[in-house]
């Protein structure tokens, strides 16, 4: 694959994980889940997981870290979501 094509997908992976990093932490500091919608979750990781797959089938660093981030993100909202709900 062209190296400033999977460039530009490591560096649109960066922000795109880096954005979801903040609600990730405000979760884990105020333990609240309420403005989280059950099927915003649903719907987005099911939409990370398959981008996951897509990367890991096309071998595309910056499409397998990025989502693998984002997903460990959301696993981690899940349990939140699961225990103090």
């Amino acid at each position: 694959m062209n190296f400033v094509i999977e460039l530009m997908g490591i560096i649109a992976a960066i922000f795109t994980t880096l954005a979801f990093l903040p609600q990730t932490i405000r979760v884990i500091k105020t333990k609240s889940t309420q403005d989280l919608s059950w099927y915003w979750i649903v719907i987005f990781a099911f939409g990370v997981f398959l981008w996951l797959i897509y990367g890991i089938l096309i071998m595309s660093i910056g499409v397998i870290l990025g989502n693998f981030i984002t997903l460990v993100c959301l696993i981690i909202i899940i349990r939140y979501k699961f225990i103090y709900n």
